[in-house]
């Protein structure tokens, strides 16, 4: 565990979780969660992330998505098996976190030729954003699969 101040999420229990498999190597996934964000998340030309504990990260989506800015700090990295790191999306309307400081913890685990990302977002502040999230990590998933194949 790392040794990275977290947010206290006592106060707030909801999250959201899914699994995917992604036709791709562990190493490749663990890629585009850090260096290669942009491959398929992140706005290009808008990422700065250093996949270290502790190093603040920021980024705009993509635009096709709305553009939303993404920011928080990097809590926890194994290469090529996790990336853990606060999350807090918004655009002064009612969409992301509003606010809140949440955390996404992205496992991922080999499968043959593929990798299983079970993805986990906990500290969500109310049942909407978690709901929204709820449906767009799965969506997400696919489309990194895609950025991938």
């Amino acid at each position: 565990m790392s040794t990275v101040p977290r947010p206290d999420l006592s106060g707030r229990p909801l999250q959201a979780t899914c699994v995917h498999t992604i036709r791709a190597k562990p190493e490749d996934v663990f890629a585009a969660w850090t260096t290669r964000f942009d491959c398929w998340f992140a706005q290009a030309g808008t990422l700065d992330l250093v996949p270290e504990p502790g190093r603040p990260y920021f980024f705009y989506n993509r635009e096709d998505w709305g553009r939303h800015p993404h920011y928080g700090r990097i809590l926890e990295v194994r290469p090529n098996e996790l990336v853990e790191m606060t999350w807090v999306t918004g655009n002064g309307t009612d969409v992301g976190t509003r606010g809140a400081e949440t955390i996404l913890r992205v496992e991922l685990v080999p499968d043959g030729a593929s990798t299983q990302v079970h993805l986990t977002h906990s500290g969500f502040a109310s049942e909407v954003s978690r709901a929204d999230h709820q449906e767009n990590w799965p969506l997400a998933l696919e489309i990194l699969g895609e950025a991938l194949s």
